[in-house]
Protein backbone atom coordinates (compact mmCIF):
# COMPACT_ATOMS: atom_id res chain seq x y z
CA UNK A 1 0.00 0.00 0.00
CA UNK A 2 1.18 3.35 -0.58
CA UNK A 3 1.03 6.50 1.47
CA UNK A 4 -1.67 7.81 -0.91
CA UNK A 5 -3.67 4.67 -0.68
CA UNK A 6 -2.94 5.08 2.99
CA UNK A 7 -3.93 8.57 3.07
CA UNK A 8 -7.05 8.18 1.52
CA UNK A 9 -8.61 4.82 2.85
CA UNK A 10 -7.97 6.84 6.86
CA UNK A 11 -8.99 9.24 6.01
CA UNK A 12 -12.71 7.70 4.45
CA UNK A 13 -12.46 5.00 6.99
CA UNK A 14 -12.53 7.39 10.18
CA UNK A 15 -15.92 8.79 9.84
CA UNK A 16 -17.21 5.17 9.60
CA UNK A 17 -15.00 3.71 12.62
CA UNK A 18 -15.37 7.43 14.81
CA UNK A 19 -19.35 6.51 14.10
CA UNK A 20 -19.42 2.89 15.36
CA UNK A 21 -16.92 3.64 17.95
CA UNK A 22 -19.71 5.78 19.26
CA UNK A 23 -22.17 3.63 18.95
CA UNK A 24 -19.92 0.86 20.71
CA UNK A 25 -19.93 2.87 23.53
CA UNK A 26 -23.72 3.68 23.97
CA UNK A 27 -24.84 -0.35 23.56
CA UNK A 28 -24.30 -1.45 27.40
CA UNK A 29 -21.85 -4.84 27.78
CA UNK A 30 -23.64 -7.92 26.38
CA UNK A 31 -21.36 -10.03 28.42
CA UNK A 32 -21.34 -8.09 31.68
CA UNK A 33 -24.00 -8.03 34.59
CA UNK A 34 -27.68 -6.76 33.31
CA UNK A 35 -28.82 -3.32 35.38
CA UNK A 36 -30.52 -3.68 39.00
CA UNK A 37 -34.13 -3.57 38.79
CA UNK A 38 -35.12 -0.20 40.33
CA UNK A 39 -37.74 -1.97 42.46
CA UNK A 40 -34.98 -3.70 44.80
CA UNK A 41 -32.50 -1.07 44.34
CA UNK A 42 -35.11 1.28 46.07
CA UNK A 43 -36.24 -1.44 48.21
CA UNK A 44 -32.79 -2.02 49.74
CA UNK A 45 -32.20 1.77 50.21
CA UNK A 46 -35.29 1.60 51.75
CA UNK A 47 -34.49 -0.99 54.28
CA UNK A 48 -31.23 0.47 54.18
CA UNK A 49 -32.44 3.13 57.21
CA UNK A 50 -33.62 0.71 59.62
CA UNK A 51 -33.94 -2.72 59.14
CA UNK A 52 -30.29 -4.66 59.67
CA UNK A 53 -32.33 -8.53 58.96
CA UNK A 54 -33.43 -6.93 55.81
CA UNK A 55 -30.17 -5.15 54.33
CA UNK A 56 -28.44 -8.59 55.22
CA UNK A 57 -31.04 -11.04 53.46
CA UNK A 58 -30.95 -8.50 50.57
CA UNK A 59 -27.55 -8.77 50.39
CA UNK A 60 -27.13 -12.01 50.32
CA UNK A 61 -29.29 -12.63 47.35
CA UNK A 62 -28.09 -9.72 45.55
CA UNK A 63 -24.54 -8.66 46.50
CA UNK A 64 -24.57 -6.06 43.90
CA UNK A 65 -27.13 -4.04 45.36
CA UNK A 66 -23.97 -2.90 47.89
CA UNK A 67 -23.15 0.15 46.04
CA UNK A 68 -26.32 0.81 44.53
CA UNK A 69 -27.84 3.94 44.39
CA UNK A 70 -31.86 5.27 44.37
CA UNK A 71 -32.59 8.18 42.32
CA UNK A 72 -34.74 10.22 44.54
CA UNK A 73 -35.28 12.66 41.79
CA UNK A 74 -33.99 15.98 41.01
CA UNK A 75 -30.19 14.81 41.19
CA UNK A 76 -30.75 13.34 44.65
CA UNK A 77 -28.91 10.27 44.89
CA UNK A 78 -28.71 7.59 47.73
CA UNK A 79 -27.04 4.51 49.01
CA UNK A 80 -28.64 1.81 51.58
CA UNK A 81 -25.35 3.35 53.50
CA UNK A 82 -26.34 6.89 52.74
CA UNK A 83 -29.56 5.75 54.54
CA UNK A 84 -28.26 4.48 57.23
CA UNK A 85 -25.49 7.99 57.80
CA UNK A 86 -28.71 10.10 58.05
CA UNK A 87 -30.88 8.18 59.76
CA UNK A 88 -27.94 7.61 62.56
CA UNK A 89 -28.17 3.70 62.34
CA UNK A 90 -24.74 2.99 62.75
CA UNK A 91 -25.42 -0.90 62.60
CA UNK A 92 -26.34 -0.88 59.71
CA UNK A 93 -23.93 1.52 59.08
CA UNK A 94 -21.32 -0.73 60.25
CA UNK A 95 -22.36 -3.59 58.81
CA UNK A 96 -22.34 -2.30 54.90
CA UNK A 97 -18.74 -0.86 55.46
CA UNK A 98 -18.02 -4.56 56.46
CA UNK A 99 -19.28 -5.54 53.40
CA UNK A 100 -16.82 -3.18 51.37
CA UNK A 101 -19.52 -0.81 51.14
CA UNK A 102 -18.01 3.00 49.77
CA UNK A 103 -18.19 5.48 52.76
CA UNK A 104 -18.14 8.66 52.43
CA UNK A 105 -17.87 12.22 54.61
CA UNK A 106 -21.41 12.06 55.63
CA UNK A 107 -21.22 8.83 56.77
CA UNK A 108 -17.91 8.95 58.48
CA UNK A 109 -19.42 12.55 60.27
CA UNK A 110 -22.13 9.79 61.63
CA UNK A 111 -20.33 7.22 62.82
CA UNK A 112 -18.07 9.78 64.38
CA UNK A 113 -14.54 9.68 62.44
CA UNK A 114 -13.35 12.45 63.68
CA UNK A 115 -9.55 11.91 62.22
CA UNK A 116 -10.94 11.17 58.68
CA UNK A 117 -13.18 13.78 58.72
CA UNK A 118 -11.19 16.72 59.99
CA UNK A 119 -8.75 15.46 57.61
CA UNK A 120 -11.17 15.45 54.67
CA UNK A 121 -12.31 19.06 55.54
CA UNK A 122 -9.08 20.21 56.18
CA UNK A 123 -7.63 18.87 52.29
CA UNK A 124 -11.10 20.61 50.77
CA UNK A 125 -13.09 22.86 52.73
CA UNK A 126 -15.34 23.03 50.73
CA UNK A 127 -16.57 19.50 51.63
CA UNK A 128 -18.53 21.71 54.79
CA UNK A 129 -21.26 22.90 52.64
CA UNK A 130 -21.52 19.88 50.92
CA UNK A 131 -24.94 18.44 50.70
CA UNK A 132 -25.77 15.05 51.47
CA UNK A 133 -28.38 12.71 50.39
CA UNK A 134 -31.64 14.91 50.66
CA UNK A 135 -30.03 17.91 51.09
CA UNK A 136 -28.96 16.70 54.50
CA UNK A 137 -25.92 18.28 55.36
CA UNK A 138 -22.69 17.62 57.77
CA UNK A 139 -23.99 19.29 60.69
CA UNK A 140 -27.08 17.16 60.49
CA UNK A 141 -24.82 13.71 60.46
CA UNK A 142 -22.93 14.82 63.52
CA UNK A 143 -26.27 15.40 65.18
CA UNK A 144 -27.22 11.76 64.52
CA UNK A 145 -24.14 10.63 64.98
CA UNK A 146 -24.90 11.13 69.41
CA UNK A 147 -22.41 10.88 71.39
CA UNK A 148 -20.23 9.06 69.09
CA UNK A 149 -19.96 12.31 66.85
CA UNK A 150 -19.91 15.35 69.60
CA UNK A 151 -16.77 16.55 68.93
CA UNK A 152 -17.86 16.50 65.27
CA UNK A 153 -20.33 18.03 65.78
CA UNK A 154 -18.85 20.87 67.75
CA UNK A 155 -15.95 21.19 65.16
CA UNK A 156 -18.14 21.78 61.71
CA UNK A 157 -20.50 24.55 64.36
CA UNK A 158 -17.03 25.99 64.68
CA UNK A 159 -16.08 26.35 61.13
CA UNK A 160 -19.30 27.88 60.68
CA UNK A 161 -21.89 25.37 59.64
CA UNK A 162 -25.47 26.23 60.89
CA UNK A 163 -27.73 24.41 58.03
CA UNK A 164 -28.93 20.94 59.25
CA UNK A 165 -30.63 20.81 55.50
CA UNK A 166 -29.07 22.47 52.13
CA UNK A 167 -31.95 23.46 49.18
CA UNK A 168 -31.64 20.70 46.16
CA UNK A 169 -31.28 22.48 43.06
Amino acid sequence: MNRRNFVAGTLLGLPLFGSTFLRAQDVANPTGPGRLPDDLVREFVRVGHNDLEAVQRMLKEVPGLLNASWDVGGGDFETALEGAGHVGDREIAEYLIGQGARANIFVLTMLGRTMEVKALLAAFPNLLRSKGPHGLTLLHHAQRGKEAAAELLEHVTKLGLTETKFKLP
